[in-house]
Formats: C-alpha cells, structure tokens, sequence
C-alpha cells in the first residue's frame, strides 16, 4: 500500500552530519532515496581534499536542500594544504551550502602527513573558521593532548564538534570544557565499544550530541562488513537513545536542535 503524503510526514526526520556522500556504493542520488526512505531527510557532505572539494560543493547544489556540506583538509592530507587551498576555502565557505570548515584535525595513528604539516594545516583551517565564523568537524586519533592545546587557542572563537568520537573519557570532557559538541558513529554499536558506550551514558549531555554515519566507513550493528549509508545511521541512533534513557522521537528532535544551533546555514523549512 501507498503511504498517504500525511503518512509521509509523520517520519522522523534526522541528519546525518557527517557523511562522504561522494563515495557511496551506488552513487549519491541512491543513498539519497535510501537515506529519505530512512527518515534521514539532511545530510552534510564532507570535504577532505583539495581534490574533492569542488565535488561536495556540487553535490550540495545538486541535492539542495537536502545536503549540505563541508570543506576542508584531513589530517592525512596534510601535506595537500597551500595557500592556494586556503584561498579556495576563504573563497567557497561563505557559500550558502557550506556549513563548516573539515574535516580537520591531526592523525597520530596513521601519519600519514608529517605532524609538522597536520598541525600547520589544522591551524591555519582553524582561522579560516574563525575569521569566516563558521563552525569546524574535527578528526582526532592519537593525537587527544594536542589536540586539545590547539583548540584551547581557540576557545570562545571558534565552535565545531568532534566527530565520530572514539576517545577517551579525558577527551570527551577537554571537548566539552572547550565548547565542542560530540558525534558518535556506529562505532557506539560495536560489541568492544563498552568504554564508548559508557562516556554516550555518562559524560556527553543530550544538547551536545550528534549521530553521524561517517559513511561509506563503520556500518554500525547488524549492517557490519557491509559499506555503511545515510539510511543505517537509525541503528546507532537507537542504541544512543538505549544510552540516554530517551525515545527515539526525543532524539531525533534534540539532534536536530543541536545541529541547527551548532550548523548555522542549515534551513530545515
């Protein structure tokens, strides 16, 4: 049977606020019907390269106002940061469709950027943010304490969220301390993610919280070993709102709260 339009509306309606929306199996528009199907009605598309920024820029256009994106320079691309690039940025970010600088950060675990050039390219992102007043998603692994000395640099000047979280307790509360909201991924879903699940329990607060996919990456329970979409971040979500004692409705809408206050340029209407 077909839904009536007012069955329709009635679905929760989530975003996904990290997703490489460029990469998924079967290309953007699919996972894009999957995604709505799913409820999941935004989703802000991640930069990581110079190569690819131009990419979500267009994919964000193309799908507007769907999906939203961001543009910046990961950590393992360190070595790709230029003026040029942060030329780009200045350029591009006040764009109505680009909600934050990233994905930013350092990476100690792979290196794959010599740490001199991840920290320069971190920073000097950092005052783009700054001077453009757009917020920042971050990527961190390895690298907690610096991380944190560089945002504390910043603090009260530039806001952003860690995104797919899977520090430590001290990281989560340097976060919050420093003015960072949280994501969690399907990583939350994960049979070893106890010391995770334990800090979604007791340390994040419900209006610092935010589900992301960080798809094609880390399909959550039972969609393992499967590439990861828009459409299965209701997973996670439910094993979050297990965490926190919350309905799934009460969830969604305090996410959805959060990622408008936090990602400024988002138009749900």
């Amino acid at each position: 049977m077909r839904e009536s339009k007012n069955e329709s509306s009635a679905l929760p309606t989530w975003i996904d606020i990290h997703c490489h929306l460029d990469r998924l199996e079967g290309g953007s528009e699919a996972a894009l019907n999957l995604a709505r199907a799913a409820g999941v009605s935004k989703i802000i598309t991640i930069g990581t390269e110079p190569e690819d920024l131009q990419t979500v820029i267009d994919l964000a256009v193309k799908y507007a106002p769907d999906v939203y994106c961001t543009i910046g320079v990961h950590p393992h691309e360190g070595v790709k940061y230029t003026d040029e690039v942060g030329e780009f940025l200045i350029k591009n970010a006040p764009r109505p469709e680009v909600v934050a600088i990233g994905e930013i950060g350092l990476d100690y675990y792979y290196d794959q950027s010599p740490r001199s050039e991840q920290i320069e390219a971190f920073e000097k992102q950092l005052d783009i943010a700054k001077k453009l007043n757009l917020p920042v998603e971050i990527h961190t692994r390895d690298a907690e304490e610096e991380t944190i000395r560089i945002l504390n640099k910043y603090k009260g000047d530039v806001r952003g969220v860690i995104h797919c979280f899977t520090g430590t307790e001290w990281l989560a509360r340097k976060a919050l301390d420093v003015g960072f909201n949280i994501s969690i991924s399907g990583v939350a879903t994960f049979k070893n993610a106890t010391a995770l699940r334990d800090i979604v329990k007791n340390i994040i607060p419900l209006d610092r919280l935010h589900v992301e996919t960080d798809s094609p990456f880390l399909a959550p329970v039972p969609m393992r070993g499967r590439p990861n979409t828009s459409a299965y971040m209701l997973h996670t979500a439910k094993v979050v709102a297990e965490l926190k004692n919350v309905t799934m409705d009460i969830l969604c809408e305090v996410t959805k709260q959060n990622a408008l206050k936090l990602f400024k340029k988002i138009n749900w209407n």
